[in-house]
């Protein structure tokens, strides 16, 4: 096949995809814009050899197939590179398409002109994404189509670029596709993100969940065959269908609750999507089918989850039930109308297609609440980013005001986060509050169908202790921006102190000194440094000795790292050929994952001249790759010599005499590792270790973990990244 006819097909199949209500003046305009834009990307390929109008094409029919969306955005997806990679202006496609297609391609194109960048801060091209949330939401939905078939696509990009989306998508794009109720992408963008960030994980746990499928197909059929014949007897039309949890999702609970794959028990799901009878409304429906199904099996009660009542707040509706099966296997059952099953699957278009004139959702109050967040000026843009993302992937909870409006706010909210919800008045004079007519301090956690009323006092002022305990980022956006003034005034002081006491002790105005006030402190951010001098927390005395005392280099004789390359994209990095043995100026261990020699490690270098070293796998360095894409430095451990590295563990099982004894003696044996802290409790025939031990590498701790594993009595032992409860 030419390329021409495969070009050619695959905009045949594209037309194919088309929602059935598409007009004939909307496919003639898609012709148009799939003309002018393969003209516009002629003879330019992709990555992966392919012509580039194969992209836009490709876009295109995940926004119609995959999201529902209609020609409009058929047509600015197809056109929605054409600015940034061409001559071509957004005036010109206002003229040939109009106004609204030119407005969501100019939005596209100031996202990409930073999101795809290596040299910008990922953060703050996010937060110009999220403001054209105000102008028109298809924007978003468009561009995380886009983002869909990039990562499909991954394979034919370098590792240190894989690395990098892979972060970026897992961290802002695949919540945002949950936020926006596309369950299915979301699903998908979170499983192609792990296929490249843990390739090893991924393979283990797919073949597992392959093999579960194939275990207990039979049992399915067992399962759902006195359901197919109850339904069908009270005169229901529906499918059935069974899907197993996702790669990911299991991955992350493994991890969240440090179980093995075996101890995961609600693995297969089992969907009822019904088409309703008329005259009865869907809810009653729901629950009539919940009533024949639990007539047949036992329900797990606590395991109930009514969204058909109160749906999420982005639009899900479904009654979910898990129930006890035939052979003493446990089934989750979820039930939808085909309206419901539409709106979870597609999400956001589908959720406005079925939406009552003048009627409001969450989602749209959960729209209105991001545009009231970006009114704050001041907010950085990394800040930003946190607070967007504490609200985008997090349960819910419904509570109501004292005259019985219903509000939700995220699982963990407090009273205070329930004032700011109100109004940020409110919340910036809250002096406690009242729930369930009980007087409650503002820090109080609040619970599903709670009743609140907000008690106020015009002489209370926001705190910065309120920043402890507050969840919402409308909360927490409004009480720094109280302090952001006065943060500024401590900077400018402090800038002026740390001039004088440089130019005192006569060292030259480069980032040397700084830098080892920085080490001296333990702080990372200059302005925080100057934050601390303007608070007079370090006086100039305390400054002028830092910057006088000799600094120790003491870890270069022990072990040394390797970046991958070194300086800008050049073609000898993209051979991989240049380079560079690095010791520990260059560099420090993170102390949130506390990396050591054999762990697979990433470097970030985000602040000063140091690359910071953390696990591969550490939260805050997924948080840090997805925000700064540009500063990731790819590096290995070459040598190491006789230093030890500190490891913690932890040990579970049965109680038994000398079990303590029998664990430590093993260690013991061991010459090259030594213990400094053992902790041990035992409750009810169970003992809980933890154990603090100074290594070498990563060789020296799995074999003490698997000899620890082999005594009789230890139900498991694994390496944690702190003791903390």
């Amino acid at each position: 096949m030419t390329e021409q006819e495969q070009i050619k097909e695959a905009f045949e199949d594209l037309l194919k995809s088309l929602r059935k209500d598409t007009p004939k003046e909307g496919i003639q305009q898609i012709k148009k814009a799939f003309e002018f834009a393969d003209e516009a990307h002629k003879g330019v390929r992709r990555r992966s050899g392919e012509p580039y109008i194969m992209h836009p094409l490709a876009v295109a029919k995940i926004a119609t197939k995959e999201i529902g969306l209609g020609t409009t955005s058929v047509v600015a997806a197809l056109l929605h590179d054409v600015v940034e990679d061409t001559d071509y202006t957004v005036e010109d496609i206002a003229n040939l398409f109009g106004a609204k297609v030119a407005s969501i391609v100019d939005g596209l194109t100031k996202i990409s002109g930073v999101m795809g960048s290596d040299t910008s801060q990922q953060a703050e091209s996010f937060r110009k994404m999220i403001l054209t949330l105000a102008d028109d939401v298809r924007v978003i939905l468009i561009k995380i189509a886009d983002r869909l078939h990039n990562m499909r696509t991954l394979a034919s990009m370098p590792e240190h670029k894989q690395v990098k989306i892979a972060s970026e998508t897992l961290y802002i794009y695949a919540p945002l596709a949950h936020r926006m109720g596309l369950h299915a992408i979301k699903t998908e963008l979170e499983d192609l993100s792990m296929k490249y960030e843990h390739p090893e994980e991924y393979q283990v746990i797919a073949k597992k969940i392959e093999a579960y499928k194939n275990q207990f197909s039979s049992l399915f059929e067992e399962f759902i065959k006195p359901i197919r014949g109850k339904l069908g007897d009270n005169g229901y039309e529906y499918t059935i269908t069974a899907r197993t949890k996702s790669v990911y999702s299991v991955w992350l609970k493994m991890q969240r609750r440090n179980i093995s794959f075996d101890e995961i028990y609600d693995l297969l799901a089992v969907r009822i999507v019904f088409k309703p009878k008329e005259g009865i409304p869907e809810k009653q429906q729901c629950w009539n089918i919940y009533a024949l199904i639990t007539d047949l099996y036992s329900p797990k009660p606590e395991r109930i989850r009514d969204w058909v009542s109160v749906p999420k707040a982005n639009g899900y509706e479904a009654l979910h039930l898990t129930v006890m099966g035939p052979e003493g296997q446990w089934f989750e059952v979820q039930i939808r109308s085909e309206r419901m099953d539409e709106v979870a699957e597609k999400g956001l278009a589908a959720h406005w297609k079925y939406k009552g004139e003048g009627e409001s959702s969450e989602l749209d109050k959960w729209l209105a609440n991001i545009k009231e967040v970006l009114d704050q000026p001041d907010a950085t843009a990394l800040e930003f980013l946190d607070e967007f993302k504490l609200n985008l992937f997090t349960k819910e909870i419904r509570v109501f005001t004292p005259k019985g409006y219903m509000r939700t706010l995220p699982k963990g909210a407090t009273a205070l986060d329930f004032a700011y919800d109100i109004h940020s008045e409110v919340g910036d004079t809250c002096i406690g509050a009242k729930v369930n007519h009980k007087l409650v301090p503002m820090s109080y956690k609040l619970s599903s169908g709670d009743q609140v009323e907000i008690l106020t006092s015009d002489k209370q002022k926001p705190q910065r202790e309120w920043l402890d305990f507050v969840v919402t980022a409308k909360a927490r956006t409004h009480i720094n921006a109280a302090f952001k003034k006065e943060r500024k005034e401590m900077m400018r002081n402090g800038i002026n102190t740390y001039e004088a006491v440089v130019k005192k002790l006569g060292m030259p105005p480069t980032s040397e000194p700084l830098n080892k006030a920085l080490k001296h402190y333990g702080l990372i951010n200059r302005d925080d440094l100057y934050v601390e001098i303007g608070k007079h927390n370090i006086t100039p005395e305390d400054l002028e000795k830092a910057l006088k005392k000799r600094s120790e280099n003491k870890f270069i004789k022990y072990w040394n790292l390797q970046f991958l390359w070194n300086g800008k994209d050049s073609d000898e990095k993209k051979k991989g050929a240049a380079s560079q043995v690095v010791d520990d100026s260059d560099f420090s261990i993170a102390p949130c994952c506390n990396p050591i020699p054999g762990d697979d490690v990433v470097g970030m270098k985000i602040a000063g001249t140091k690359v910071v070293v953390h696990k591969r796998s550490c939260p805050e360095a997924i948080r840090l790759m997805a925000s700064f894409g540009d500063k990731i430095v790819p590096i290995k451990w070459v040598s190491h010599k006789l230093m030890s590295f500190l490891a913690i563990i932890k040990i579970t099982g049965l109680d038994a005499p000398g079990m303590v004894c029998e664990i430590t003696g093993l260690i013991a044996k061991e010459e090259k590792v030594t213990m400094r802290l053992i902790h041990f409790e035992a409750r009810d025939g169970i003992f809980e270790g933890t154990i603090h031990l100074y290594v070498h590498n990563t060789s020296d701790l799995s074999r003490i973990l698997s000899r620890i594993s082999a005594l009789k009595g230890v139900e498991s032992v694994m390496r944690v990244e702190s003791d903390e409860k």
